[in-house]
């Protein structure tokens, strides 16, 4: 969990850089920021010791996987409970395909979004998926196109 840090300048600019390519080296790193590598260093650690920097990570291509189709499911339940969330949250977390899975405000309780080869292996994932936890209701939307989608972070909204 992060803890709240003030952020100035130097630290927006380390941060775009490393949401851009976190295998920068420190050096280039420095230099597109602007500092010295030691402090820039020291500012990387500090961001990373806040959780404010939580991990870096590689970035795969899904089609090259053969997991090139998203799947967003939809699910309401009748169970509102802390016992079902607990189960719900060890079965979404057990299946590899689920990329992100929030609970939602409005008509559906949580969006899950998976990555998968065919529509046969959400049916597999379905199948499993029922057999973890009652659900009330479940809709399935198959993305056709892929318009953006990214993991960067917008900065601008930082005091």
């Amino acid at each position: 969990m992060s803890e709240k840090i003030s952020l100035d300048s130097f630290d927006r600019k380390i941060l775009d850089c490393l949401q851009r390519d976190a295998d920068l080296p420190l050096a280039v790193l420095a230099r597109e920021v602007g500092l010295s590598s030691t402090p820039c260093w020291r500012r990387v650690q500090r961001m990373e010791k806040a959780g404010v920097i939580r991990a870096r990570v590689a970035l795969l291509d899904r089609r090259a996987l053969n997991a090139g189709v998203t799947v967003f499911v939809a699910v309401r339940t009748s169970q509102h409970n802390a016992a079902w969330l607990q189960r719900f949250a060890r079965a979404i977390a057990s299946f590899p395909e689920v990329m992100d899975c929030y609970r939602m405000s409005g008509e559906i309780d949580y969006l899950i979004r998976l990555a998968l080869p065919d529509i046969a292996a959400y049916d597999e994932f379905y199948k499993r998926l029922i057999a973890k936890v009652e659900l009330s209701d479940v809709t399935s939307m198959f993305a056709m196109e892929e318009i953006k989608s990214t993991t960067r972070l917008p900065l601008g909204f930082l005091p």
